[in-house]
Protein backbone atom coordinates (compact mmCIF):
# COMPACT_ATOMS: atom_id res chain seq x y z
CA UNK A 1 0.00 0.00 0.00
CA UNK A 2 1.03 3.28 -1.04
CA UNK A 3 2.87 5.24 2.35
CA UNK A 4 1.08 9.02 2.69
CA UNK A 5 2.81 9.26 6.61
CA UNK A 6 6.40 8.89 7.47
CA UNK A 7 8.05 10.14 10.32
CA UNK A 8 11.37 8.52 12.01
CA UNK A 9 12.90 9.46 15.21
CA UNK A 10 10.60 12.53 16.28
CA UNK A 11 11.43 14.32 19.17
CA UNK A 12 9.35 17.87 20.35
CA UNK A 13 10.50 19.80 22.99
CA UNK A 14 9.61 22.72 24.45
CA UNK A 15 11.73 25.85 26.76
CA UNK A 16 9.44 26.15 30.21
CA UNK A 17 10.06 29.14 32.25
CA UNK A 18 10.27 28.67 36.10
CA UNK A 19 8.78 32.20 36.58
CA UNK A 20 6.07 33.84 34.76
CA UNK A 21 6.72 37.58 33.99
CA UNK A 22 3.42 39.41 32.17
CA UNK A 23 3.35 42.37 32.93
CA UNK A 24 6.41 45.16 33.13
CA UNK A 25 6.51 46.03 36.52
CA UNK A 26 7.18 42.05 36.99
CA UNK A 27 9.95 42.65 33.99
CA UNK A 28 11.47 45.62 36.21
CA UNK A 29 11.64 44.20 39.93
CA UNK A 30 13.40 41.23 38.66
CA UNK A 31 15.44 42.86 36.07
CA UNK A 32 18.75 41.48 37.88
CA UNK A 33 17.49 38.27 38.78
CA UNK A 34 18.02 35.54 35.89
CA UNK A 35 14.82 33.07 34.20
CA UNK A 36 15.41 30.11 34.46
CA UNK A 37 13.82 27.37 32.28
CA UNK A 38 13.33 23.85 32.24
CA UNK A 39 12.98 21.56 29.11
CA UNK A 40 9.96 19.17 28.69
CA UNK A 41 10.03 16.78 25.90
CA UNK A 42 6.45 16.21 24.57
CA UNK A 43 7.60 13.35 21.67
CA UNK A 44 10.12 11.08 21.97
CA UNK A 45 11.66 8.67 19.11
CA UNK A 46 8.28 8.80 16.85
CA UNK A 47 8.09 6.32 14.12
CA UNK A 48 5.61 5.98 12.08
CA UNK A 49 4.16 4.67 8.57
CA UNK A 50 0.60 5.15 7.74
CA UNK A 51 -0.76 3.68 4.33
CA UNK A 52 -3.28 5.52 1.89
CA UNK A 53 -6.86 5.58 2.95
CA UNK A 54 -6.31 4.48 6.52
CA UNK A 55 -8.46 5.43 9.26
CA UNK A 56 -5.87 6.35 12.67
CA UNK A 57 -7.03 6.65 16.21
CA UNK A 58 -4.40 8.16 18.61
CA UNK A 59 -5.41 7.36 22.16
CA UNK A 60 -3.85 8.19 25.49
CA UNK A 61 -3.99 9.93 28.62
CA UNK A 62 -4.22 13.59 28.90
CA UNK A 63 -0.87 15.23 28.69
CA UNK A 64 0.38 12.49 26.80
CA UNK A 65 1.69 14.34 23.13
CA UNK A 66 -1.83 12.88 21.10
CA UNK A 67 -2.45 16.85 19.91
CA UNK A 68 1.57 17.71 19.59
CA UNK A 69 1.48 15.49 17.47
CA UNK A 70 -1.30 16.02 15.41
CA UNK A 71 0.45 19.75 15.53
CA UNK A 72 3.79 18.61 14.39
CA UNK A 73 2.03 16.22 11.91
CA UNK A 74 0.46 19.88 10.41
CA UNK A 75 3.50 21.77 10.62
CA UNK A 76 2.25 23.95 13.08
CA UNK A 77 4.82 22.92 15.57
CA UNK A 78 8.70 21.76 13.86
CA UNK A 79 10.13 18.73 15.16
CA UNK A 80 13.72 19.66 17.31
CA UNK A 81 15.10 16.10 15.59
CA UNK A 82 13.46 13.87 12.83
CA UNK A 83 12.02 13.95 9.78
CA UNK A 84 8.59 13.90 8.41
CA UNK A 85 7.51 12.68 5.05
CA UNK A 86 3.63 13.84 4.00
CA UNK A 87 2.61 12.79 0.29
CA UNK A 88 -0.99 14.60 0.23
CA UNK A 89 -2.55 17.92 1.21
CA UNK A 90 -3.41 18.49 5.33
CA UNK A 91 -6.29 19.92 6.39
CA UNK A 92 -5.96 20.02 9.71
CA UNK A 93 -9.54 20.15 12.08
CA UNK A 94 -7.78 21.39 15.94
CA UNK A 95 -9.16 22.90 18.33
CA UNK A 96 -12.72 23.77 16.89
CA UNK A 97 -14.14 26.96 17.10
CA UNK A 98 -10.92 29.30 18.35
CA UNK A 99 -10.19 31.01 15.02
CA UNK A 100 -13.95 32.39 15.85
CA UNK A 101 -14.44 36.30 16.77
CA UNK A 102 -17.17 36.57 19.58
CA UNK A 103 -18.55 39.72 18.47
CA UNK A 104 -19.07 38.57 14.94
CA UNK A 105 -22.18 36.67 13.56
CA UNK A 106 -22.15 33.27 12.85
CA UNK A 107 -23.46 34.62 9.25
CA UNK A 108 -20.22 36.85 9.68
CA UNK A 109 -17.85 34.22 10.93
CA UNK A 110 -18.56 31.50 8.33
CA UNK A 111 -17.43 34.35 5.37
CA UNK A 112 -13.97 35.09 7.84
CA UNK A 113 -13.08 31.36 8.54
CA UNK A 114 -13.94 30.12 5.37
CA UNK A 115 -12.16 32.60 3.72
CA UNK A 116 -8.74 32.04 6.05
CA UNK A 117 -9.05 28.34 5.18
CA UNK A 118 -8.53 29.46 1.38
CA UNK A 119 -11.80 29.30 0.36
CA UNK A 120 -12.55 32.71 -2.49
CA UNK A 121 -16.13 34.75 -2.24
CA UNK A 122 -17.65 32.70 -4.64
CA UNK A 123 -17.16 29.71 -3.23
CA UNK A 124 -17.88 30.44 0.08
CA UNK A 125 -21.56 31.42 -1.40
CA UNK A 126 -21.94 28.38 -3.08
CA UNK A 127 -20.91 26.46 0.19
CA UNK A 128 -22.45 28.39 2.61
CA UNK A 129 -26.24 26.72 2.33
CA UNK A 130 -23.84 23.67 2.93
CA UNK A 131 -22.53 24.75 6.23
CA UNK A 132 -25.57 26.41 7.56
CA UNK A 133 -27.43 22.84 7.11
CA UNK A 134 -24.79 20.73 8.78
CA UNK A 135 -24.23 23.09 12.00
CA UNK A 136 -27.90 22.79 12.37
CA UNK A 137 -27.56 27.10 13.12
CA UNK A 138 -30.37 28.45 10.98
CA UNK A 139 -32.51 30.26 13.59
CA UNK A 140 -28.83 31.52 14.80
CA UNK A 141 -27.44 32.74 12.07
CA UNK A 142 -27.16 36.57 12.87
CA UNK A 143 -26.67 35.83 16.61
CA UNK A 144 -23.09 37.04 18.24
CA UNK A 145 -20.87 34.05 18.11
CA UNK A 146 -19.93 34.67 21.88
CA UNK A 147 -23.85 34.07 22.81
CA UNK A 148 -23.11 30.69 21.09
CA UNK A 149 -22.36 27.12 23.66
CA UNK A 150 -19.53 25.33 23.02
CA UNK A 151 -21.35 22.54 20.98
CA UNK A 152 -22.95 25.19 18.89
CA UNK A 153 -19.44 26.27 18.20
CA UNK A 154 -17.90 23.58 17.57
CA UNK A 155 -20.83 22.59 15.00
CA UNK A 156 -20.26 25.41 13.02
CA UNK A 157 -16.47 25.21 13.01
CA UNK A 158 -16.51 21.55 11.87
CA UNK A 159 -19.23 22.20 9.30
CA UNK A 160 -17.02 24.82 7.86
CA UNK A 161 -13.27 22.97 7.60
CA UNK A 162 -15.20 19.16 6.60
CA UNK A 163 -15.59 21.49 3.47
CA UNK A 164 -11.88 21.31 2.97
CA UNK A 165 -10.84 18.85 -0.19
CA UNK A 166 -7.78 17.23 1.34
CA UNK A 167 -6.22 13.68 1.76
CA UNK A 168 -5.34 13.80 4.96
CA UNK A 169 -7.57 15.50 8.00
CA UNK A 170 -6.26 15.86 11.56
CA UNK A 171 -9.11 15.79 14.00
CA UNK A 172 -8.04 16.51 17.73
CA UNK A 173 -11.23 15.40 20.27
CA UNK A 174 -14.29 16.61 17.90
CA UNK A 175 -16.62 14.36 19.79
CA UNK A 176 -15.57 15.73 22.92
CA UNK A 177 -17.81 18.99 22.84
CA UNK A 178 -20.60 17.70 20.76
CA UNK A 179 -23.99 16.01 21.00
CA UNK A 180 -24.94 12.80 20.36
CA UNK A 181 -26.73 14.20 17.10
CA UNK A 182 -22.96 16.06 16.28
CA UNK A 183 -21.24 13.12 16.65
CA UNK A 184 -23.60 10.69 14.33
CA UNK A 185 -22.35 13.44 11.85
CA UNK A 186 -18.98 13.58 12.28
CA UNK A 187 -18.65 9.74 11.78
CA UNK A 188 -20.94 10.29 8.52
CA UNK A 189 -18.35 12.29 7.58
CA UNK A 190 -15.86 10.06 8.49
CA UNK A 191 -17.10 7.27 6.76
CA UNK A 192 -18.03 9.49 3.31
CA UNK A 193 -14.04 10.66 3.41
CA UNK A 194 -12.70 7.09 4.24
CA UNK A 195 -14.64 5.77 1.14
CA UNK A 196 -13.17 8.62 -0.60
CA UNK A 197 -9.59 7.02 -0.27
CA UNK A 198 -9.09 10.05 2.45
CA UNK A 199 -7.03 9.58 5.34
CA UNK A 200 -8.66 10.70 8.82
CA UNK A 201 -5.82 10.81 12.18
CA UNK A 202 -8.10 11.31 14.92
CA UNK A 203 -7.22 12.15 18.69
CA UNK A 204 -10.08 10.79 20.72
CA UNK A 205 -10.51 9.25 24.25
CA UNK A 206 -13.75 7.02 22.93
CA UNK A 207 -12.23 3.78 23.40
CA UNK A 208 -15.50 2.10 22.01
CA UNK A 209 -15.29 4.43 18.77
CA UNK A 210 -11.88 3.57 17.73
CA UNK A 211 -12.79 -0.35 18.19
CA UNK A 212 -15.58 0.35 15.91
CA UNK A 213 -14.59 2.48 13.33
CA UNK A 214 -10.72 3.00 13.30
CA UNK A 215 -8.28 0.53 11.26
CA UNK A 216 -5.52 1.01 13.42
CA UNK A 217 -4.63 2.78 16.56
CA UNK A 218 -2.15 4.52 18.13
CA UNK A 219 -0.94 4.65 22.16
CA UNK A 220 1.06 7.35 23.29
CA UNK A 221 1.67 7.93 27.15
CA UNK A 222 4.78 10.93 27.91
CA UNK A 223 5.49 11.41 24.33
CA UNK A 224 6.38 7.71 23.76
CA UNK A 225 4.55 5.43 21.49
CA UNK A 226 3.91 2.29 23.57
CA UNK A 227 1.44 0.30 20.81
CA UNK A 228 0.50 0.49 17.66
CA UNK A 229 -1.48 -1.71 15.43
CA UNK A 230 -5.29 -3.25 15.58
CA UNK A 231 -7.12 -1.41 17.90
CA UNK A 232 -8.37 -3.99 20.15
CA UNK A 233 -4.86 -5.12 20.44
CA UNK A 234 -3.63 -1.25 21.33
CA UNK A 235 -7.06 -0.41 23.48
CA UNK A 236 -5.95 -3.76 25.58
CA UNK A 237 -2.47 -2.12 26.13
CA UNK A 238 -3.67 1.07 27.35
CA UNK A 239 -6.27 -0.37 29.58
CA UNK A 240 -3.66 -2.60 31.13
CA UNK A 241 -1.15 -0.24 31.58
CA UNK A 242 -1.59 1.85 35.23
CA UNK A 243 -2.65 5.44 34.64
Amino acid sequence: MTTIIKTIGLNKQFVVPHQKRTTLKESFINIFRPRTFEKFTALKNINLEISKGEFTAIIGPNGSGKSTLLKVLAQIYQPNQGSIQVNGSIAPLLELGIGFQGELTARENIYLNAALLGFNKKQIHQKFPHIIEFSEIGNFIDLKVKNFSSGMRARLAFAIARELDADIYLCDEVFAVGDQSFQQKCLNTFTEWKAQGKNIILVTHNLDFVNKYADRAIYLANGVMLAEGKPQIVIQAYQSTPQ
